[in-house]
């Protein structure tokens, strides 16, 4: 994907490269998939490769396989340049539900439960680590000291 920035300085134009990878129907749910995605979301991606390394879950080791596949697209992207130079962070990872596979299940008095059998679909964007405008005009996150008065 191409991002076209503009600057007000001048007039200047720059392009910035971004990776996206993307698993799909992996067979987990949705929510176990999600603990993960956040646990990494917005690191370093060395630091999150170490970590869905050392993961215990079991969709670490898929996780770890896409990000790998992300840098790589990065990578080919940006032909002449290494992704352990240019200091790349996961941008963005999104969990969304995939198909449902439905199964009885056998219940009391001749009636079947249905058992439902998740799956996910995963897309993470990496992209260089940019500085970014703080939009918290207060300083600090904390409630209690804007409205203290005293």
């Amino acid at each position: 994907m191409f991002q076209l920035e503009t600057t007000n300085s001048k007039f200047e134009t720059q392009y910035i490269m971004e990776a996206v990878a993307k698993l799909r129907n992996y067979p987990t749910s949705p929510r176990k998939m999600r603990l993960l995605a956040d646990l990494i979301r917005g690191m370093a991606v060395e630091n999150a490769l170490a970590t869905l390394e050392h993961h215990p879950k079991h969709p670490a080791s898929p996780m770890g396989k896409l990000l790998k596949s992300a840098i790589n697209n990065w990578e080919q992207k940006n032909e002449g340049e290494s992704a352990a130079d240019a200091s790349l962070v996961v941008k963005t990872i999104m969990v969304d539900g995939a198909r449902t596979l439905r199964r009885m299940r056998p219940a009391p008095q001749g009636r079947g439960y249905r058992i439902r059998k998740r799956s996910n679909h995963v897309t993470i964007i990496v992209d260089t680590k940019t500085t970014e405008v703080s939009k918290n005009v207060y300083g600090s996150n904390d409630r209690a000291s804007k409205n203290n008065h005293s």
